[in-house]
């Protein structure tokens, strides 16, 4: 079945998270991706734990797996002349390079933007950096909570006596880098090829992706309403953060639910069903308040299975907090697909990811593919772009690009 990125032509020199999910969202769309390795132990998050059983071990890390499912992998070092030739070939024939290093590494190697650009001028060029392929930050090392703490949005997050809260989910990585990298990639190729009756300009260009810009930029609104009135926001005191008692997560007999009855209507009603209208008008009070210890006694009463059949009959935004077991076995996630298996060769049985997030009425996404070996498919690819089976070998004796590999030297940030 036909999907919405079929024929789009994918290189993913990216390692670890943010540069693998957007190549993941590709792939599970139709898109072709080579992950490009280097010839020692490829991708770190190759060789975390935990390892499915049977499965060749550097490609049986789940969470790699996770990542890269329905790639094809080859290793190329890109420090020897010859590694350098096969990427620039290969970039010729591709439509998307994708990378993560820090600034400036390619270019220092000589297959910088510029460089690959005349090989290939339509070339979408995506790099995602922690602060951007320009500014004070350009070559600074980082990870998610680093740019998270950059832009303001971790000092938000928390009780406003407390310290900072780490989100559970990469917010910098996934929605500042990964997600942002995807959209940057797709209008790209969207303004190059054009659409009926307004032609592409059939060049490529360079897609510089920030995490800490992508980060800043879910601040729309509270950054501007300090731009607005000049009023600083601290932690605790926002209110889709913890400022209201209306919208907060509250204990209950068992664990927590979450109350997000942020318009009036939805308060009313929960007010309502728990026989306390005396607190319709307590909505916007803060934590700390006497209506906020009635509504902290209320949620006490009830268990969150007692809570979820209230919300059953009171329709008011109530919804248990699920442990991550409890909401991948939920009838939301069943019904949605959002579990998949696929199968892994040598695994003793089928794999289980999540599954494919955007939904399409007559393109949909698949994720049955499994994730290739470290560099299962040098041989593959190079052959396809027009080597033969003498120069192939030649490549490989100069260490230029190398085969398939179960086992090698694990260089894991997890091992």
């Amino acid at each position: 079945m036909r999907r919405p990125l079929d024929g789009v032509r994918v290189l993913d020199l990216s390692r670890l998270l943010p540069g693998g999910f957007c190549s993941l969202l590709l792939a599970d769309l139709g898109a072709e991706v080579v992950k490009v390795e280097d010839t020692g132990a490829g991708d770190y998050v190759r060789w975390a734990p935990p390892m499915h059983p049977g499965v060749p071990a550097s490609a049986a890390s789940a969470l790699f797996l996770s990542l890269n499912r329905g790639k094809r992998s080859v290793r190329i070092d890109l420090k020897t002349e010859g590694g350098r030739d096969v990427l620039l070939r290969l970039v010729a024939e591709h439509d998307v390079l994708l990378e993560s290093f820090r600034p400036g590494v390619l270019e220092r190697l000589g297959v910088g933007y510029e460089r690959l650009r005349q090989e290939n001028p339509g070339l979408v060029y995506c790099a995602i950096s922690g602060y951007g392929q320009d500014g004070p930050h350009r070559g600074r090392s980082g990870h998610d909570m680093s740019y998270l703490g950059l832009v303001g949005l971790l000092a938000l997050t928390g009780e406003r006596d407390g310290p900072p809260v780490q989100a559970a989910g990469q917010i910098a990585d996934l929605g500042g880098g990964a997600l942002m990298a995807a959209v940057g990639i797709l209008a790209a190729l969207r303004e190059r090829d054009g659409s009926p009756g307004r032609p592409g300009s059939g060049e490529g260009q360079l897609v510089d992706v920030s995490m800490a810009d992508g980060a800043l930029s879910w601040l729309a609104m509270t950054a501007a309403r300090y731009l607005c009135d000049g009023q600083p926001p601290r932690r605790g005191d926002l209110e889709l953060a913890g400022r209201l008692i209306c919208y907060r997560p509250y204990r209950c007999a068992d664990g927590w639910v979450t109350l997000g009855a942020l318009e009036p209507k939805f308060w009313t009603v929960f007010c309502q069903g728990v026989g306390r209208q005396d607190l319709i008008e307590h909505a916007f009070d803060a934590p700390g308040s006497p209506a906020h210890a009635e509504v902290e006694r209320l949620f006490l009463e009830r268990d969150r299975a007692g809570w979820t059949a209230f919300a059953g009959d009171h329709d008011c935004c109530l919804e248990p907090v699920l442990d991550l077991e409890e909401a991948l076995d939920s009838e939301l996630v069943r019904a949605r697909g959002m579990v998949v298996e696929l199968d892994q060769p040598g695994a003793e049985r089928p794999v289980r990811q999540l599954g494919v997030p955007i939904r399409f009425s007559r393109t949909p996404g698949r994720a049955d593919t499994p994730g290739p070996v470290l560099g299962e498919h040098t041989v593959e690819v190079l052959a396809a772009a027009g080597y033969d089976e003498e120069a192939i070998a030649a490549l490989q004796d100069a260490g230029a690009v190398a085969g398939p590999v179960a086992h090698a030297q694990q260089n894991s940030f997890l091992a």
